[in-house]
């Protein structure tokens, strides 16, 4: 194996020779292919992981749903048992004041999960509130803002946001940054995953094989501009590209493929509080 790969570096010096290229080029070329295939390598593990967790907070917030309407049901049935009650005429006092306390009990829980849900909606709408506020008209033109199933969704354009037919982060989208990373400062209880998305056009760039090393490449971007010049913290982000697999539009028009192009910056709550909650249903003692 090892004398077949010293032949083909052999022969590919060779060939680079013939084509005017110097062997400090080739095995800079080289040097570099390797270190961006381990940083996708990298990227692709981490962008796994945060999709698991973003999977199981979906999840979680679907389940919470589930218990409060579980409750709301057990507090009806509980009601009409105590009407029951009262209109028997010789039921003893202490069932009632069981089955009173059982109801307030319910309507308690009841209560803390509806603020628990609606705490984390208001969070969800005063952060967005706040992003498209701040965004000027112009900015609006390349900028999404949307909140799917107790998640917010901030997708920018790729024209606003990297050079042309790079991955490197544009100037004209420092000041969009900074308002973001505003944003994602204030909110200190969300976790922030940043996808890069392709159109499905082949990508035809040094060192770079294909869409899923660009998209993979430019969200590693915009997660070191938020770090490095925004301060945002390091370990609340997650980069990872999508390549051209996750299309929101058909790449059969100029326009669609426009919309494919894209990188989204996906903001989700912590749901530590709403497992508490459903941990508490669990334990709860079933009569």
């Amino acid at each position: 194996m090892n004398t077949f790969k010293t032949t083909s570096l052999l022969i590919g010096v060779a060939l680079l020779s013939a084509c005017g290229v110097s062997k400090k080029k080739y095995a800079e070329l080289q040097g570099n292919f390797n270190q961006v295939q381990q940083q996708y390598n990298d990227l692709n593990k981490k962008l796994v992981g945060t999709e698991s967790e973003l999977s199981n907070a979906k999840t979680r917030i679907s389940s919470l749903d589930e218990a409060i309407a579980r409750e709301r049901a057990n507090a009806k049935e509980l009601q009409e048992a105590l009407n029951k009650c009262l209109n028997a005429s010789n039921q003893g006092n202490v069932n009632i004041s069981k089955l009173v306390d059982e109801i307030n009990s319910s309507n308690k829980y009841i209560k803390e999960l509806i603020a628990a849900k609606n705490k984390s909606d208001s969070l969800n709408m005063a952060l967005t509130n706040k992003l498209t506020r701040s965004l000027s008209r112009e900015e609006m033109g390349d900028v999404d803002v949307q909140v799917l199933k107790g998640v917010v969704y901030i997708s920018l354009s790729d024209n606003m946001l990297y050079k042309s037919g790079s991955y490197e982060i544009s100037d004209k989208a420092g000041a969009t940054l900074g308002k973001i990373a505003k944003i994602i400062t204030d909110f200190k209880d969300y976790e922030v995953l940043v996808e890069g998305n392709t159109d499905n056009v082949p990508i035809k760039m040094t060192n770079i094989r294909n869409n899923w090393d660009l998209s993979a490449l430019r969200a590693s971007s915009v997660v070191q501009s938020l770090q490095n010049n925004y301060g945002v913290d390091p370990k609340r982000l997650t980069a990872g590209g999508r390549g051209e697999y996750n299309p929101i539009a058909g790449n059969d028009t100029v326009s669609g493929k426009a919309r494919n192009r894209r990188t989204q910056i996906i903001i989700t709550p912590k749901l530590d509080q709403f497992m508490d909650l459903i941990d508490k249903t669990a334990e709860k003692p079933t009569n």
